[in-house]
């Protein structure tokens, strides 16, 4: 097996690793920059009717649901890249 027919299997390997790590990334961030907003909104809502934990702990509560749908839109974004990719490449595998 010659160097050039290995190309396209390490071409597509390396591109599906940068979409996972793009994935975890993206993951890793929005979650936790979400829960910080609704954290201060609810602090912040809290402080300014003066309810003391209500708002803070609807916040957080309903971060969850939110960070789930995000969560859901970035891998099916991935998923798409990947596919696309998958394709791409069997194209270019029987082209040669």
């Amino acid at each position: 097996m010659s160097q050039s027919e290995n190309h396209p299997k390490k071409y597509s390997d390396s591109r599906f690793n940068a979409i996972i790590m793009t994935v975890v990334g993206q993951v890793g961030c929005l979650t936790p920059v979400i829960i910080l907003v609704a954290l201060f909104a609810g602090l912040w809502l809290d402080g300014y009717f003066e309810t003391k934990p209500l708002f803070t702990i609807l916040f957080i509560v309903g971060s969850a649901p939110i960070s789930i749908f995000a969560l859901y839109k970035i891998v099916k974004t991935a998923t798409t890249k990947l596919k696309t990719d998958n394709e791409n490449s069997k194209e270019d595998l029987n082209r040669e």
